[in-house]
C-alpha cells in the first residue's frame, strides 16, 4: 500500500508539472485532473523504464522496410485508403491542423495523412515506427491496443513531455473474427474542445474498414447486410453476416451480434435456420444477390447480398439498393437531333459484333460507361457477363490483383481461397475498361500480352487460362498526348482502339429535352415534363459535370417536388442549384482557379525534385489530395 501510495504521489508531482508548463504556454483550457486510465496508462509506462523527459529512441526497433510493411499489411491498407480519403476530404482546411494515422496490430504506423510544418517537431512519427505503450508512453494509438477500446488522450495526458503538446482520439480496427487489426487515430495540435466529436467520426469511418475487411476476408463465400431500417444499409451501422454455401454462419460483425444478442462465439457455426424464420426461402433470395427481410425472434430487419462466391470482392462501396435501371438503346443515347453521334455509335456496334476493341473518349460524367452497357446489350453477347472496372478508383497496389486474380496464399494477406479476376469474369462477355489512361505503366505492359495471347494467368498460379473477351476502354484523358510523353504505351494504345467513339460534352448537344425525358424515365418519372423556362436555363448553362450532373439535378427536383406536380419548373429548384445554374461563368472561372492550381502544384513539385510528401507539405494538403490533382488535371 505504502508504494501504491508513492508511486500515486509521484505519479501526480509530474501532471502538476506538466500543467504548470502548458499553462505557461498559453493554452490551458479548463483544469486539469489526472483520469483513472490515464493514471494506469502512465503507471505501465513508467513500468517500461520511460521517463516523461524520454527522447525519441535512436532506432526503431520495429521499424520494417516500407516496401515489406506494406506488402504484409496490403489486406489493411487496400481497405483503409477509401476511407481515409474521405476523411481526409471532410476535414479539409482542417487537415493542416491535425494528422490522420494509421497503424497495425503491432502499433507500427502504414499511414499518416494531413499536417502542415509545424509537425516538423514530431520527429519520430514515420511511416515504419513503432508508437506501442512500451515505446512512446501514453499515447492514443498504443493505448488504445492495450485497452481494446476507443481512446481520448487529451492535451497534456500523453507520459511524454515533448507529446503533451497534442490531443489525440483512436479508434481499434477489428477482423471479421474481433481480433483488433490496426488503429485509426485523429491528433491535434493543443486542446481540442470536441473530444467526443473526433472519437464519433473515427468510429464511423474505422466501422467503413471493417465493412471492407469483413467483404474482403470471405472471397468465396454469400455476406449480407442486414438493419432493422432500411435506410442504414450501406452505412457504418449494418449488421454483416458470412455464410458458407449451406448458409451456416461463418463470422458476424459485432452489430450482427448486437442485433441478434449473442456473442461471436456462439453465433459462428449456427446454421441460418437457427436464427432466421422461413430461412431456406431467404437464403435462395441471398444466393440469387436480391434483397428482402428477415423475420427473427431479435424482430424484423431488412437484408440485402453485398457478395456472391461467383462474384469478385474489393473494398469498394457495397451497391445501391435502387434498382439498376434498364440501358438505354444506342437511339436513346444519341437523340433525335445527333445523326452523326448515333452513326459513329452504330459503327463502334458493328464492330464490337466482329470483335473490334472499342475506346470511348469524353469529357467525365459524358455518359461512357452508358454507351458501354448499350453497345454490350446490342452485341451477340448481350446474355453474357458485363464487367467494368474504373482503373483510376482502385488503388495502385490493389489494381493488378483485381484484373487478374490471385490464388490462395498467393502474397502474404492474400484472402483466403484466392480471388477471380475481373478478365476471367468477362470470360465469354464484355470487358469495360474505364479511365484506362491511368493505368500505371508496369500494368500496361501485362494487359498488352493478355490482349495479343487472349490468355490469362492469375497471381500465384502458373497455368494461363484462356480467355475470350470483347473489349470497350474508355478514358477522359488525351490518349495520344499520353503516349507521346512516354506514360501509355504505343502498342497498347493500337491494341485497345480499334474504333473510337468521341461522346459530345453535354453543353455540345442540341436535345436537352428529349435528353431530360430519357433521364427522367430512368429514373421512374416518365410522366413528369419540364417547363420552357426551365429547359431554356438548362440549355445556356454550360454543365462542367455532364449528362452526370444533369441526371443528379434532375434528381434534385424528383426528390422536392409535390407527388401532384406533372410538370418541374424554376420554381422547384432549391436556391444553391438555381444559383449554380443561373452563372454562366462558372466553367470559365472553375477552369482558371484549375489551371493556377495545377501552375502551384507544378512548381512545388519542381521545387522539392519531385518528391510528392514534401510538396503536398508546403501546399498545407495531403499526399492523397495532391495525386488527386494530378489526376483531375485538365479543362472544364
Amino acid at each position: 500500500m505504502h508504494l501504491n501510495t508513492k508511486l500515486d504521489q509521484e505519479l501526480t508531482d509530474i501532471f502538476r508539472a506538466r500543467e504548470m508548463a502548458l499553462t505557461a504556454r498559453g493554452w490551458c483550457a479548463k483544469e486539469f485532473t489526472l483520469r483513472e486510465p490515464i493514471r494506469a496508462s502512465w503507471q505501465r509506462s513508467m513500468g517500461y523504464g520511460l521517463q516523461p523527459d524520454s527522447e525519441p529512441p535512436s532506432s526503431e526497433p520495429q521499424a520494417l522496410a516500407v516496401d515489406e510493411l506494406y506488402e504484409s499489411n496490403r489486406m489493411l491498407l487496400d481497405c483503409a485508403e477509401p476511407a481515409l480519403q474521405h476523411l481526409t476530404d471532410r476535414l479539409g482546411h482542417h487537415g493542416n491542423d491535425s494528422l490522420l494515422i494509421l497503424v497495425n496490430s503491432q502499433a507500427t504506423v502504414l499511414a499518416i495523412e494531413g499536417g502542415g510544418s509545424k509537425w516538423r517537431e514530431l520527429r519520430d512519427l514515420q511511416e515504419g515506427a513503432c508508437w506501442s505503450e512500451a515505446v512512446r508512453g501514453t499515447n492514443a494509438l498504443g493505448t488504445a491496443l492495450v485497452e481494446g477500446r476507443p481512446t481520448m488522450i487529451g492535451y497534456g495526458e500523453h507520459f511524454l513531455d515533448r507529446l503533451s503538446i497534442f490531443s489525440c482520439a483512436s479508434v481499434p480496427i477489428r477482423d471479421p473474427q474481433g481480433k483488433i487489426e490496426g488503429v485509426l487515430d485523429l491528433t491535434r495540435l493543443g486542446p481540442t474542445l470536441q473530444a467526443q466529436d473526433s472519437l464519433l467520426l473515427l468510429d464511423m469511418t474505422a466501422s467503413q474498414i471493417e465493412s471492407r475487411l469483413f467483404i474482403a476476408s470471405f472471397g468465396q463465400q454469400y455476406v449480407v447486410a442486414f438493419h432493422p431500417r432500411r435506410q442504414y444499409l450501406d452505412t457504418a451501422w449494418q449488421g454483416l453476416l458470412a455464410l458458407d454455401g449451406d448458409g451456416r454462419i461463418l463470422a458476424a460483425n459485432q452489430r450482427a451480434c448486437d442485433f441478434f444478442g449473442m456473442e461471436r462465439a456462439q453465433m459462428v457455426g449456427l446454421p441460418g435456420e437457427s436464427l432466421i424464420t422461413g430461412w431456406q426461402e431467404r437464403f435462395e433470395q441471398v444466393r440469387r444477390g436480391i434483397t428482402g427481410h428477415l423475420r427473427t425472434p431479435r424482430g424484423d430487419f431488412f437484408f440485402k447480398t453485398l457478395h456472391l462466391p461467383e462474384a469478385v470482392s474489393v473494398p469498394v462501396s457495397v451497391p445501391s439498393l435502387r434498382k439498376e435501371p434498364a440501358t438505354p438503346t444506342l437511339e436513346g443515347l444519341a437523340g433525335s437531333n445527333n445523326p452523326r453521334y448515333l452513326r459513329e455509335l452504330d459503327m463502334a456496334a458493328r464492330g464490337l459484333r466482329h470483335g473490334l476493341p472499342i475506346l470511348l473518349l469524353g469529357e467525365t460524367g459524358s455518359g461512357k460507361e452508358l454507351v458501354a452497357r448499350a453497345l454490350h446489350k446490342g452485341s451477340d453477347r448481350a446474355d453474357k457477363p458485363f464487367i467494368a472496372v474504373n482503373c483510376a478508383a482502385i488503388p495502385e497496389g490493389l489494381i493488378e490483383s483485381e484484373l487478374f486474380g490471385y490464388r490462395d496464399g498467393a502474397f502474404t494477406g492474400a484472402r483466403r481461397g484466392g480471388m477471380t479476376g475481373r478478365l476471367q469474369q468477362a470470360h465469354g462477355g464484355t470487358l469495360f475498361l474505364d479511365e484506362v489512361g491511368d493505368m500505371p505503366l508496369p500494368l500496361q505492359a501485362r494487359l498488352l500480352r493478355v490482349l495479343q495471347e487472349r490468355k490469362v494467368a492469375p497471381l500465384g498460379a502458373g497455368v494461363e487460362q484462356d480467355l475470350d473477351i470483347n473489349l470497350i476502354c474508355a478514358t477522359h484523358r488525351p490518349v495520344r498526348a499520353l503516349v507521346f510523353e512516354g506514360s501509355f504505351r504505343e502498342d497498347l494504345y493500337y491494341r485497345i482502339n480499334g474504333m473510337a467513339v468521341h461522346l459530345p460534352a453535354l453543353r455540345e448537344r442540341k436535345d436537352m429535352r428529349e435528353l431530360c425525358q430519357t433521364l427522367l424515365r430512368r429514373l421512374g418519372a416518365g410522366q413528369v415534363s419540364l417547363t420552357d423556362d426551365l429547359l431554356g436555363l438548362f440549355e445556356r448553362y454550360r454543365w462542367p459535370g455532364n449528362i452526370r450532373q444533369l441526371e443528379m439535378v434532375l434528381r434534385t427536383l424528383l426528390a422536392v417536388r409535390a407527388p401532384e406536380d406533372r410538370q418541374l419548373g424554376l420554381d422547384h429548384l432549391p436556391s444553391s442549384t438555381l444559383e449554380d445554374l443561373l452563372s454562366e461563368e462558372v466553367c470559365e472561372q472553375d477552369g482558371n482557379i484549375r489551371v493556377r492550381e495545377q501552375e502551384m502544384i507544378r512548381q512545388a513539385l519542381a521545387d522539392h525534385e519531385g518528391n510528392v510528401s514534401a510538396a503536398a507539405r508546403t501546399l498545407g494538403i495531403s499526399r492523397a489530395t495532391l495525386y488527386r490533382k494530378l489526376k483531375q488535371a485538365g479543362g472544364c
